[in-house]
């Protein structure tokens, strides 16, 4: 597929106004979606592209067609990389999870399939997980004679420590069930149900105060860097923040007449 545009698929759906939803489809289902440097650098991108969208409530990222989500990097262009090029796809993994790890609003993994190496990264870099049970999940970077680096450092704190350590040092695949049973994923449904289920949590997140949502993402990220007296000083300012916006007072207002 030599067409940029064609390798990640953005669309949009407009809620009114409740705002945008935005869906980047990874498109390249005959390769198992798998990213070489040029699909990386296209993700990275569009990533920079829509943070400064304003108007976006949810971010969902997909793979084309029902066989992988992402099936890791491109094989066949790997075998041949020398050290800087081996860095520099490294590097552009991690800016791709970092995309979406720091994006601004909550990210929604809709794993439509298979999901190894740098897929299993993307994903476990979204707020949430969502996989069809006929998916195989792993990180099989041993087995190709490289290490599971970058954001593979995210899959302790989701599966545990135990856990991690087999995937990465045996290069094993494991299922959908069993990367459910782990953590891995916060719901398991059949493929027909993978747009329910995510629908389902885009209508959660739609109920929520835009503001107040992008202010929790923030801090949630703030958690994992911070020592816990840090994260609770900044959680207090992020509230009294929020009441400046006077979104609290809109919906906090709306509850207490509703149920009059």
């Amino acid at each position: 597929m030599s067409n940029l545009d064609d390798l990640i698929k953005v669309k949009f759906v407009d809620r009114g106004d409740l705002g945008r939803i935005a869906f980047v489809t990874f498109n390249n289902p005959k390769k198992r979606n798998a990213l070489g440097l040029a699909g990386k650098q296209r993700f990275v991108d569009i990533m920079a592209e829509l943070k400064h969208d304003d108007t976006l409530r949810i971010l969902v990222l997909t793979g084309a067609g029902d066989k992988a989500f992402v099936g890791g990097s491109n094989l066949d262009e790997m075998r041949h990389y020398d050290p800087m090029q081996g860095e520099r796809s490294s590097t552009l993994t991690h800016y791709a999870c970092d995309s979406i790890r720091t994006f601004p609003v909550p990210v929604i993994a809709r794993i439509n399939g298979h999901c190894f190496g740098s897929g299993m990264e993307i994903a476990a870099a979204a707020d949430m997980r969502v996989g069809a049970d006929h998916g195989k999940y792993g990180m099989p970077e041993t087995r190709f004679g490289i290490p599971s680096g970058m954001e593979a450092c995210l899959l302790p704190r989701l599966i545990g420590w135990g856990r991690t350590v087999e995937l990465v040092l045996t290069g094993d695949h494991i299922t959908a069930g069993q990367a459910h049973n782990y953590g891995y994923l916060q719901k398991i449904v059949s493929f027909a149900e993978l747009d329910k289920a995510v629908e389902e949590w885009i209508d959660s997140l739609l109920l929520c105060g835009p503001n107040a949502v992008r202010v929790q993402k923030a801090l949630i990220n703030n958690w994992e860097r911070m020592a816990f007296t840090d994260a609770a000083k900044v959680g207090i300012q992020a509230i009294a923040g929020c009441y400046s916006t006077g979104e609290p007072r809109t919906l906090m207002t709306a509850f207490v007449d509703r149920n009059k």
